[in-house]
């Protein structure tokens, strides 16, 4: 057991290029896609795709991309994390620092940071900022954390909140963030996720037969649950809509930033965002429950080339709903969980 007041927090998010500078962005890429989470191609094919072929091809027009939705104070998922550490160290009495998983501030950092502010540190505790696990997301943060922690050797314990898609306190979060928009007109409400390769919730699959392979899998209990994407963002989506009352007809799920020709999960929100108008859903809410800060995926992706697609194809209104961000109740749900970690492991 420690002290209080020898525990740190980190909250770690996904990351960004330095700059909307090619070198920087082109590097960014590099250290994402070369991520064997990421990709988990053997090395060499993965070094000769990602370096001979992917990031040739798309640094320069994400690079472009970047540029559209930079801020002045910098990347809006860095700047949002900054402001959410922020928001969650008002609220706290043990240090809080931000780390990535690619890119600055490096987990290093943050460490070492928190052990400047106080030399008798015995225990961190990392919060992935990822609500649902994806060996794309939630894990390789997690892994990359005791990769720096165990070389390293500092001293600490190293503790890491696990995934909380169904926490009541981060559900709550997310319908509040929605309701307000719920007041206008609409037709459909969208849940778009990021999406990750089929192939990816078969290699996550505990039980070897569960995912992708029983029939309505994600509500058929079974041990995979426990690290399937899958079935952590249809909950997620399940709980939200229940709590704001939205009848099943007027929601849907859909996956979104597709990588390569692979089958990835269905549906593609690039596709529903073609097809819904000529159904009737023309006035249209989306909300992306798996990003917790605006970024390129959202205010890009989303908010801009996703709105031209719906409105070309007949939709008369479009509305993105802002990620949690700094949402009071966001920033609470943090330090609920942060206090309850330290209430159990501390004296």
């Amino acid at each position: 057991m420690v002290s209080k007041s020898e525990v740190g927090i980190i909250l770690m998010n996904l990351g960004s290029p330095d700059s909307t500078a090619v070198p920087d962005v082109k590097r960014y890429l590099l250290e994402f896609l070369m991520d064997k989470r990421v990709i988990d191609y053997p090395w060499l094919f993965r070094k000769i795709l990602i370096e001979g072929i992917i990031v040739p091809r798309r640094a320069e027009k994400s690079a472009e991309a970047y540029s559209s939705i930079w801020w002045e104070d910098g990347s809006p998922l860095i700047v949002l994390t900054k402001q959410l550490q922020a928001a969650v160290q008002h609220d706290m009495d043990v240090p809080v620092e931000v780390a990535m998983r690619y890119g600055n501030p490096h987990p290093e950092v943050a460490f070492d940071n928190l052990l400047k502010k106080n030399p008798q540190l015995k225990e961190v505790i990392v919060l992935p900022l990822y609500p649902h696990y994806a060996m794309s997301s939630y894990e390789t943060a997690a892994e990359y954390a005791k990769e720096i922690y165990k070389k390293k050797k500092y001293k600490f314990k190293l503790s890491i909140i696990p995934p909380f898609y169904d926490e009541p306190a981060y559900i709550d979060a997310v319908a509040e963030s929605m309701r307000p928009f719920l007041q206008q007109s609409y037709d459909y409400v969208l849940f778009s996720y990021h999406g990750v390769p089929e192939r990816h919730i078969r290699k996550g699959d505990v039980t070897g037969s569960h995912c992708l392979k029983v029939t309505d899998c994600c509500h058929v209990k079974s041990a995979a649950h426990q690290y399937c994407y899958r079935h952590q963002v249809t909950i997620t989506a399940e709980l939200v809509a229940a709590k704001l009352g939205l009848p099943r007809e007027k929601w849907g799920i859909s996956f979104q930033s597709r990588l390569g020709r692979e089958e990835w999960l269905k549906p593609y929100t690039a596709g529903l965002l073609e097809t819904l108008p000529k159904e009737g859903k023309k006035k249209l809410l989306v909300v992306c429950p798996a990003f917790v800060s605006d970024c390129l995926e959202t205010l890009e992706e989303i908010a801009v080339e996703g709105k031209d697609s719906f409105m070309s194809n007949g939709g008369d209104s479009f509305t993105m709903i802002p990620c949690l961000n700094v949402h009071p109740m966001w920033v609470s749900a943090i330090v609920k969980y942060c206090n309850q970690i330290m209430q159990a492991e501390t004296v």
